[in-house]
């Protein structure tokens, strides 16, 4: 089992009847157009998608697709505000590169991070050492990893593992299902695994781990409240300015004035004892506020041991109490921070008030104006038709 229930899951050749693909609870599933059965799907969670924008994006192949994850506020805590993931599913054709997908197509250079995976029908050393492979096999495969490479794309398989076990006991496992990525979103792959059971293809599920962005914590500062005023002052007794040079050049100018500059600071730094704020502090926190959070708890866990009604009302008022220490608190300090507001701060306390403004147009990749991003989104969501198949030849009587 998963210790999470997955977000995206790339299908090739998914089951379908006439055309359809199979609903699951909680997913929205996207396919190539018609005509014919799509060849690749991927679903993608109701929860996703009410966080993130999720757009696809068709190709020339019905053999191919790609979603766009897009968020306004960036991914992975980095500037890449688009997540692409491709899937593609590569059929044996007996003309060069004797695939359906050519290997420029599916792995073109984005700037902003892209996933590309499927079932490449490729052997190759990298993916399976073990396997011996023909020389027609070696320069079908090499051909693709070479172009990978090149733009560059690494591979997130790990060497050996199989993903596919054949129902007959002729046929050895194999490494088919690959997972590339760019540069941009290598940083951010937690694992690649084969954790899961066959689903009754003979392919196994890969589960590709995405992990978040590292929480980057705050450096430590000096406690000014806590500065120790008396031996500061014992300090200031024996401090001295330092002299500048008489005939001073560039040079010794710049390092007298580096000197006589971190002097004071560093005097004061070394009297204050240094705070190492959470990611998770709060400016308006006070001692008063952790000592009604601990009585509130610990009303809590006396109740839950012992259910009788007076724990319960001594619960109810703690916890009233707590919260609304907490809201006089945050009222106290939001009227601090705008009493003391400067013209530089206004533009902050008006977000903290009012939130960031919506983006009122999308960022479409691709288009740097709006024409091109109405023009995109004309396409996406009204493709044209395809065009009429010629009419058969008439037979001759």
């Amino acid at each position: 089992m998963l210790p999470h229930p997955p977000l995206l899951v790339a299908i090739q050749d998914p089951p379908s009847r006439r055309s359809v693909l199979p609903t699951f609870p909680g997913f929205m599933s996207f396919a190539p157009p018609p005509p014919g059965c799509p060849q690749v799907a991927i679903y993608v969670s109701r929860t996703l998608n009410q966080h993130l924008s999720c757009l696809t994006v068709f190709h020339e192949s019905s053999e191919m697709l790609s979603v766009d994850v897009f968020s306004p506020e960036g991914l992975f805590g980095s500037p890449h505000r688009s997540l692409r993931i491709t899937s593609g599913y590569l059929l044996r054709t007996n003309c060069p590169p004797y695939r359906s997908i050519s290997p420029e197509r599916i792995f073109s250079f984005l700037p902003f991070p892209h996933l590309v995976l499927g079932d490449f029908n490729l052997h190759h050393p990298l993916a399976d050492p073990c396997r011996s492979l023909s020389e027609r096999e070696f320069t079908i495969s090499t051909h693709y990893f070479d172009a990978a490479f090149d733009v560059p794309y690494h591979l997130l398989n790990t060497p050996g593992v199989y993903t596919r076990f054949p129902f007959d006991s002729i046929s050895r496992p194999s490494v088919l299902d690959l997972a590339f990525t760019n540069t941009a979103v290598s940083p951010f792959i937690s694992s690649w695994d084969t954790p899961l059971p066959s689903t009754g293809s003979d392919h196994v599920p890969c589960v590709i781990t995405l992990k978040p962005p590292a929480i980057m914590l705050p450096p430590p500062t000096s406690h000014w409240a806590l500065l120790d005023l008396d031996a500061v002052g014992k300090a200031m007794d024996t401090f001295t300015r330092q002299v500048c040079p008489p005939r001073p050049t560039p040079n010794s100018l710049s390092r007298w004035f580096d000197i006589s500059s971190t002097r004071l600071p560093s005097l004061l730094t070394s009297h204050a004892p240094s705070k190492h704020p959470c990611p998770r502090s709060k400016p308006w926190w006070s001692p008063r506020l952790s000592s009604l959070r601990m009585e509130y708890h610990s009303f809590a866990r006396i109740s839950r041991l012992d259910p009788f009604p007076l724990n319960w009302s001594n619960v109810k008022s703690s916890r009233r109490t707590y919260f609304k220490a907490i809201a006089s608190a945050k009222k106290t300090h939001w009227s601090d921070f705008l009493s003391s507001a400067t013209p530089r701060s206004l533009s902050t306390a008006k977000r903290f008030a009012f939130g960031r403004p919506p983006q009122r147009f999308p960022d479409v990749p691709g288009a740097s104006n709006l024409a091109e991003v109405a023009e995109m989104l004309l396409d996406h969501f009204f493709p044209s038709k395809p065009p009429p198949s010629p009419a058969p030849p008439p037979h001759a009587l």
